[in-house]
């Protein structure tokens, strides 16, 4: 089995969906996983997140969308959230396309700093070959690749959240003694154990940073 993790965006000025659109644009609201997403029978989906901050904005808002056909929620500072709303076309394909060509989701489904999401996928390169093809013809959205390789079940998430390149960046650094204190190597040092740049080390270990960092807070 392999993974593939992809960042999903909207196009610059788009949303993904406007009930979400709308929560996103509010303050009061942080958004911080989906744990299940699932197409229904009659066209509808049902959705069940994770999120923190106003629980009782979220349900106002809930209240007052035209999209949202049944919610409940549970919990207090982060809470949880079931909701039953109507797609768009786009969130519909893409879900019809996960159904029919055999993709899984290894949740939870995380959302960036900037409420895209980063979803990874299990399957087969032939799978993954469709998704890219849907990738192509689907509009309103980009999609990133961010890692592939094989799936190791019991391996650390972290494994799937930076590439293999930065592993090995972020390896020569912790080896040469980069993390140490006292620092005992340079961004210099590590780019001539790796063969790269200084500047590129730098970026590769930001990246890593950023990402590893945001998965331990959330």
């Amino acid at each position: 089995m392999r993974y593939l993790t992809v960042l999903v965006r909207p196009d610059e000025g788009g949303a993904f969906h406007p009930l979400g659109e709308e929560l996103t644009d509010e303050p009061s609201i942080d958004r911080r996983a989906i744990h299940r997403i699932e197409l229904l029978d009659d066209d509808t989906v049902l959705l069940f997140a994770e999120a923190s901050g106003s629980k009782e904005r979220y349900e106002r808002i809930m209240e007052e969308s035209p999209h949202v056909i049944s919610y409940l929620t549970a919990g207090e500072d982060r809470w949880l959230a079931v909701s039953q709303f109507e797609p768009t076309e786009g969130v519909r394909r893409a879900l019809e396309l996960q159904r029919e060509s055999r993709l899984v989701i290894d949740t939870p489904i995380r959302f960036t700093s900037d409420d895209h999401l980063e979803i990874t996928y299990l399957g087969t390169d032939e799978t993954f070959g469709t998704l890219s093809e849907y990738a192509e013809e689907m509009e309103g959205f980009s999609f990133e690749v961010l890692g592939m390789g094989d799936y190791e079940a019991e391996g650390s998430s972290f494994s799937r959240v930076i590439t293999a390149r930065q592993e090995e960046v972020l390896e020569a650094a912790v080896d040469l003694g980069y993390y140490s204190e006292p620092r005992r190597a340079s961004l210099e040092d590590v780019g001539e154990a790796v063969g790269i740049s200084p500047g590129t080390v730098g970026e590769h270990l930001r990246k890593v940073e950023e990402r590893v960092f945001g998965e331990i807070v959330r």
